[in-house]
């Protein structure tokens, strides 16, 4: 097949831990003729949409770990798949992205399923499932924030289309900072901020459970680095081997159909002790550790999904 990996600067990957070099290593390995472009260079031209993309040849050899051909126009429409793997924010540059990719998807296999990326942002398609969730409000309105604060005392703020950890904050009940947090997210966006109870469960780690359409494949744990909140590799969370529980499958079971039938392939949702915190579609990760820490061969499961839909 001809594959696209619509994805972040490939220069810039951890060639050990970054889930996009993975895929892009075992479908190389399947024998699938492989293209990269960066975000900026999908257009659309004339009624086509476009990428101007490079062939792509990678190798596990860090700072030798790709090879990229002539980069000429190519119709996405001429492509078997094109994979969504830019990191969020999830914003309006990343919504029409989303809106160009829906006009050749499925004869092109886009994957995730554009349209339901852009419907399904990760931390409003947990909304759907509130006995799973942990306490939640979604508000810009500071009185709407603060009263549930005074409700629930301890409380994690953060923004609504962020990732990665960044701009995550714990307030407890005597943090004084909410009305300046409030003050700072909104003097620079627009967009809603999202509050949660927080879960005293976390310093023990905040499950990263892998699913490939639909069904749960393996789960790595992330512990928080000492005096962190926050348990994102991107911030110094470590990864640590650990299973599924049956909480783990009974959440999974529940949101397991709905991925399935909106074209979710590869999905990783976070787990807090018994609560599910994010459904993550758009760039998830864990890939690499879930191999290394079990021998799960996540990137074959997921290109086995893939190459059974292209049929």
């Amino acid at each position: 097949m001809k594959v696209a990996f619509q994805m972040d600067p490939i220069e810039r990957v951890n060639i050990n831990a970054d889930s996009s070099f993975r895929l892009a290593e075992e479908a190389q390995a399947r024998g699938h003729e492989l293209y990269y472009y960066l975000p900026d260079q999908l257009s659309f031209r004339e009624g086509r949409v476009v990428a101007d993309a490079a062939p792509l040849t990678v190798r596990r050899k860090q700072g030798d770990h790709f090879t990229l051909g002539e980069r000429r126009a190519v119709d996405l429409a001429d492509l078997d798949v094109v994979w969504l793997r830019q990191d969020p924010p999830f914003d309006m540059h990343y919504i029409t992205i989303t809106h160009l990719l829906d006009r050749v998807h499925p004869d092109t296999l886009v994957v995730n399923d554009p349209f339901w990326v852009r419907n399904f942002p990760e931390k409003l398609l947990v909304l759907d499932f509130p006995d799973l969730t942990p306490p939640t409000t979604i508000a810009r309105d500071l009185a709407t924030i603060r009263a549930f604060k005074e409700k629930h005392g301890d409380v994690i703020l953060k923004p609504l289309y962020g990732n990665g950890g960044a701009g995550v904050f714990r307030l407890d009940a005597n943090d004084r900072n909410l009305s300046s947090l409030h003050e700072l997210f909104t003097g620079f966006s627009r967009e809603p901020l999202i509050v949660q109870k927080y879960l005293p469960a976390v310093t023990k780690g905040d499950k990263r459970v892998i699913l490939v359409d639909g069904e749960p494949i393996g789960a790595i744990n992330r512990v928080p680095a000492q005096g962190e909140t926050r348990s994102n590799m991107h911030v110094g969370g470590r990864p640590e081997q650990v299973g599924l529980t049956e909480r783990d499958r009974e959440i999974c079971a529940a949101i397991g159909p709905v991925l399935r039938e909106k074209g979710q392939v590869f999905v990783g949702i976070d787990v807090i002790g018994d609560y599910l915190t994010e459904i993550n579609v758009t760039s998830p990760t864990g890939i690499q550790e879930l191999e290394r820490f079990d021998g799960i061969n996540a990137a074959a499961a997921i290109w086995d999904a893939i190459e059974a839909k292209r049929g």
